[in-house]
């Protein structure tokens, strides 16, 4: 994974984490607000598809744009694919 790709998923992921930390302090109180748990919840939720976006897009640059090249495109055409399943 290109080291760019790399730092940028895991900030979403840090991001997600805070996110996800605050859910839990908001549940432990005695009455949570359930629209402001709805947002961080949604707020982790686009973390961790953000996070998924750019693993992707740098698997896609680094190994599927070169895969013809290195004779492996059918094996990482179905990695890719099973990948996909779990979206």
């Amino acid at each position: 994974m290109p080291g760019d790709a790399r730092k940028r998923a895991i900030r979403r992921l840090k991001i997600a984490r805070g996110h996800l930390e605050s859910i839990v302090t908001m549940l432990e109180k005695d009455d949570p607000y359930c629209m402001d748990v709805l947002r961080q919840l949604k707020a982790v939720q686009g973390a961790i598809s953000g996070a998924g976006e750019v693993i992707l897009r740098g698997h896609l640059e680094s190994h599927i744009a070169t895969a013809s090249t290195r004779g492996d495109t059918d094996e990482l055409v179905d990695e890719l694919m099973e990948a996909l399943k779990y979206t």
